[in-house]
C-alpha cells in the first residue's frame, strides 16, 4: 500500500542492501566480528540467540491489515501474501507456526531509529536510502509498481495523459512512497493532501476532497474492487525499481539468515507460487505514464 524508491537512488540502495546482507553494524551495539560470527550459521540454535524474545520469532506489522497482503485482518492465520511469506521464512529458520508471534507496529514508527520490539516487520515497507540510514532491510520479497485509483465518471478516468495528471488534486498517507511518487513523478501543480492513515485517504476520495489516490497495484485493485463503491483502478505506472523488504533494527545480524531463507524461497519457487496465489489477479493492469 505504501511506500518509492526513485530509480536514480538504485545505486545507493544497492550499497544499503549489501550492508544489510552482511549484518552491517551501523548503529548496532554488536561488533562486525561478532555479527559475522553470529551470521556464519543459521541453525535454529544460532538464530535463537539473535531473537527479540527467546523461543519465538516476533514479527511486526500494522493494524488493521488489508488483503491481499493479509486476509481477515488476522496476520496469524497464514493467509495473504505477507502472512504466508512470514510463515515460510519462519519454517526455513526452523520455527513452527506456533512459534511465530505477531506484534503491533504502526507503519510510520517502523522505520524510525532505535531498538524494535520485533525481529522483523513485514508491512509493505519500501526500501529507500533514507529509511536504510535508520534501519536494516532484507532483500526484496516483492517488486512494486504504483497505481492510480479514482471514482468512476470523474475526469481523471479518461484524461490521464502526463500533462493532464499534473492538474489534479491527489491525496495519500503521510510517510509513504506513494506520496513521494506523486511529488517526484507526477509533480502536480497543487500539493497533494496528506492524511494520517490509508482509511483517511479513502474517505477523502469518496467525499471528493481529492481526485485520486496512489498506492501499490495489488492494494489499489483491492480498494477499487472491494472497498470503495463506484471506484476503479485507472492504471499502474511503470516500475521505478521499488521493492518491499523486511525491516530490522539497524545492524541486526538476523538479516543474513533471513536473506538466506528468502533466497531459498525464491529458488524453490515458493515466492512465485505465493504471488500467483494471492497477487496474480491484481496484476493484469494497463500501464499509464506519469
Amino acid at each position: 500500500m505504501r511506500r518509492i524508491m526513485i530509480a536514480a537512488a538504485g545505486a545507493a540502495i544497492g550499497v544499503s542492501l549489501a550492508a544489510c546482507g552482511s549484518g552491517g553494524s551501523g548503529g548496532s551495539s554488536a561488533s562486525p566480528t561478532a555479527s559475522a560470527s553470529a551470521a556464519a550459521t543459521c541453525s535454529k540454535a544460532a538464530v535463537s540467540k539473535m531473537l527479540y524474545q527467546p523461543g519465538v520469532l516476533t514479527v511486526g506489522t500494522d493494524k488493521p491489515v488489508y488483503p491481499p497482503w493479509f486476509i481477515g485482518n488476522n496476520p496469524a492465520n497464514g493467509k495473504g501474501y505477507e502472512s504466508a511469506v512470514a510463515y515460510a521464512i519462519a519454517k526455513q529458520l526452523g520455527f513452527s507456526n506456533s512459534q511465530v508471534k505477531w506484534a503491533y507496529e504502526p507503519f510510520n514508527n517502523s522505520y524510525a531509529p532505535g531498538p524494535k520490539k520485533f525481529d522483523f516487520d513485514i508491512n509493505e515497507i519500501s526500501v529507500t536510502p533514507q529509511r536504510a540510514q535508520a534501519v536494516t532491510f532484507s532483500d526484496s520479497y516483492y517488486d512494486v509498481q504504483q497505481a492510480l485509483v479514482a471514482l468512476k465518471g470523474t475526469p481523471i478516468v479518461t484524461k490521464h495523459a502526463p500533462s493532464d495528471l499534473k492538474s489534479y488534486v491527489y491525496g495519500d498517507q503521510v510517510g509513504t512512497t506513494s506520496l513521494a511518487f506523486i511529488n517526484s513523478q507526477i509533480q502536480p501543480s497543487s500539493p497533494p493532501k496528506v492524511f494520517n492513515t490509508l482509511n483517511d485517504v479513502k474517505q477523502a476520495l469518496q467525499t471528493h476532497q481529492i481526485a485520486a489516490l496512489v498506492t501499490d497495484t495489488p492494494t489499489a485493485q483491492f480498494i477499487s474492487s472491494s472497498e470503495i463503491k463506484n471506484s476503479l483502478m485507472v492504471g499502474q505506472f511503470p516500475s521505478t525499481g521499488e521493492h518491499y523488504g523486511l525491516l530490522f533494527t539497524k545492524g541486526n545480524p538476523l538479516v543474513s539468515c533471513v536473506n538466506k531463507a528468502l533466497a531459498t524461497l525464491k529458488s524453490n519457487g515458493t515466492l512465485l507460487s505465493l504471488q500467483k496465489q494471492y497477487l496474480q489477479a491484481y496484476l493484469r493492469v494497463p500501464t499509464i505514464q506519469p
